[in-house]
């Protein structure tokens, strides 16, 4: 099966490597040897392949090819060799392009894709949310419930005014030795 990057087959495609790498955190324990490896599972894939583009068509292939980079959507890729991979989209992240001297109408071409992975959604946290809403809305009515008695209290104050007027003074002369 001839390598497929969308709907465009890729013509003598020479070399294709396919790289995977795991995403590993290391914790180091204090004053212990060793350390504590997690697996945070795998980084996205990398597919770099060269291949010859020849005959006339070759120069309308690398324009086809270089839309498709310049688009820079996720492209569906198909290949005998990445299908343990599981890989199912693709960004071009680099391509190349040179002639091949010696021979009209042949265009070496090299692409370096990755692996497209789709966003996951987050996981709904409804329940949390709600009961914090209705704590913080239980909390505001307290408050609110608080200020209303504010009036009254600064109201009820006003007879202690004239006895505790001078405490300041008379606290400051104590003080004093006076």
């Amino acid at each position: 099966m001839r390598p497929t990057l969308d709907d465009l087959e890729l013509p003598q495609v020479q070399t294709l490597k396919v790289s995977e790498a795991r995403a590993l955190a290391e914790h180091r324990a204090p004053e212990m040897a060793g350390s504590y490896l997690q697996n945070l599972g795998r980084n996205p894939a990398t597919v770099t392949l060269a291949g010859v583009a020849s005959g006339p068509e070759a120069l309308t292939f690398l324009e086809t090819l270089n839309g498709k980079f310049t688009a820079g959507d996720p492209l569906t890729f198909f290949a005998d060799i990445v299908t343990d991979a599981e890989i199912e989209q693709v960004l071009i992240v680099d391509f190349q392009t040179r002639e091949v001297a010696g021979t009209p109408e042949r265009m070496a071409y090299g692409l370096v894709l990755r692996e497209f992975l789709e966003a996951e959604e987050p996981e709904e946290l409804g329940l949390l949310q709600s009961d914090l809403l209705e704590d913080a809305d239980s909390l505001i009515d307290e408050l609110v419930e608080g200020l209303d008695l504010f009036p009254a209290f600064e109201t009820g104050l006003e007879r202690f005014v004239g006895p505790l007027g001078s405490l300041l003074e008379r606290l400051q002369n104590a003080n004093r030795g006076s």
